[in-house]
């Protein structure tokens, strides 16, 4: 990424904590490659067509995680109408699950000081009376990627927190489903995406042939687990040398190298 000057660098890579600059987790997990990515950008018909949907799916997946962690606080929100669904729907699932999390550990900014970087931690919940983090995220899957992030959390906590047992990510979402063959329609970013549903190893082709009839926008929730967080954070360890390799003229000019 092209930086103009030592402070676009350190505003965009890093937060300054009690007068000490250090790199942001989310910034050093974007050097590893994201295959997922570029498929999405083969299809669009141009870069900058790619570049406006991302723009757009990203504030509208900000605007989703605001109004979680408004609920998680305790806020009383007025809910974008464009959201109602999705919200709805981690409002059932938090009440199901018994999900508790500590306000003050919410959109929580965290130090690891023994490897040099920061994040901002989304909560720290029990749940199924397991204390751990919980990272919340408004993709359409759960990418392994996530990993690399919420490991670098746990280590960050570990000090702090002997009792931390575990991770999870909580996707939320929402779509549309066919009537008549299952298949989902997700509408993010001004983009239009048709998921067709597997059966025994091969796409259906019921749905594939499907002249699809579009049930009420529905929110979707999906909830997984990694509690073995050590290798991912040798991973994490990995993605942060290579990201200081990769900016290390900035670094050096920080002191940070």
């Amino acid at each position: 990424m092209y930086y103009s000057d030592l402070n676009h660098f350190k505003g965009l890579s890093g937060y300054e904590i009690d007068g000490v600059w250090y790199p942001r987790v989310t910034k050093i997990v974007e050097i590893k490659a994201k295959p997922a990515l570029y498929r999405f950008y083969a299809e669009m018909n141009n870069w900058n067509e790619g570049e406006a949907v991302k723009k757009q799916s990203a504030s509208e997946g900000t605007l989703i995680h605001e109004t979680i962690e408004g609920i998680l606080t305790g806020k009383k929100l007025d809910i974008d109408p464009t959201i109602v669904p999705a919200v709805e729907a981690f409002s059932k699932f938090l009440e199901e699950k018994n999900i508790q999390v500590d306000p003050e550990y919410v959109e929580k900014q965290i130090v690891n000081l023994d490897e040099r970087y920061a994040g901002t931690l989304d909560a720290l919940s029990l749940i199924d009376g397991k204390f751990g983090i919980l990272d919340i995220k408004t993709s359409q899957a759960i990418y392994r990627d996530y990993n690399l992030q919420t490991a670098a959390y746990m280590a960050a906590l570990q000090r702090d927190f002997k009792n931390l047992q575990t991770r999870w990510i909580l996707r939320i979402d929402q779509v549309k489903k066919c009537k008549k063959c299952g298949a989902t329609l997700r509408e993010k970013g001004g983009r239009e995406k048709i998921k067709i549903p597997w059966i025994n190893g091969a796409k259906s082709e019921k749905a594939e042939n499907c002249k699809h009839e579009w049930g009420p926008l529905t929110g979707e929730i999906e909830l997984k687990e990694f509690p073995y967080w050590q290798e991912d954070f040798k991973a994490f360890l990995g993605a942060k040398k290579l990201w200081e390799w990769e900016n290390e003229y900035w670094l050096k000019q920080l002191g940070y190298l």
